[in-house]
């Protein structure tokens, strides 16, 4: 969850976010490090009076401008094919899950049961109990089970949106007409929050995102809460 005045990413709870964000670390470091360099130079060039005006060109530091920064690339580009190739896998899950942006807010269908769909609108002030969060409580949580491969199916009813849960490491985007998809698994219980991420309108900011990962009985006994409702 995130809190006031936060420097980093909200606390992992998917495989692929933890990913993330050891590639976020790395890439800051090497990013660190550069800054550093540069400043040193920068400094030293302003500060120092030596200068030697008979060097017209010098091979080894072109090699070394040349070189340094491919390998640099070469270092930030390796773990971040990675992580994208596990962003993008997707293998036999679970349970899929059909997310439907609308004007303004995110309708549910488990397909892989039937009639089991609701709309989750964002909850009024008014209406909030203590210990709630304003404008990120919906009225309907998508729930789904721990340690399970999960993939959401994103799509849009009438323009464009994008489904996002930083603490799950995705967001996709809500096209009119096409159907993307994401996967995750949640590696822990608990109630995580995002927000349509894509400028939809007048009340773009009053339709937030909560899924609720618990553990698999759990998860049943609400599928047949849900069915019994419907």
């Amino acid at each position: 969850m995130a809190h006031p005045a936060q420097m980093g990413f909200q606390d992992a709870a998917t495989p692929v976010m933890e990913e993330l964000l050891h590639f976020h670390d790395h890439a800051l470091m090497i990013v660190y490090l550069i800054s550093t360099m540069v400043f040193y130079i920068i400094v030293a060039m302003v500060t120092t009076e030596l200068t030697n005006k008979y060097i017209l060109d010098s091979q080894e530091i072109e090699i070394m401008w040349t070189a340094l920064p491919a390998i640099i690339l070469v270092l930030i580009a390796m773990p971040s094919i990675r992580v994208l190739y596990l962003m993008d896998e997707i293998n036999d899950p679970h349970l899929t899950i059909k997310a439907m942006g609308h004007q303004w807010y995110w309708s549910y269908e488990y397909t892989d049961y039937e009639n089991l769909t609701f709309d989750s609108y964002m909850t009024p002030t008014q209406d909030l109990t203590p210990g709630q969060f304003r404008l990120l409580e919906t009225d309907h949580r998508m729930v789904v089970p721990t340690d399970a491969p999960i993939r959401v199916l994103v799509s849009a009813e009438d323009v464009l949106h994008s489904w996002a849960v930083p603490s799950l490491g995705v967001k996709m985007d809500a096209v009119p007409g096409r159907l993307n998809q994401t996967a995750f698994i949640a590696s822990r219980a608990g109630v995580f929050y995002g927000q349509c991420s894509e400028i939809c309108g007048a009340n773009h900011s009053f339709m937030p995102i909560v899924v609720e990962a618990v553990p698999l009985e759990h998860f049943e006994i609400w599928t047949a809460m849900m069915m019994e409702d419907v």
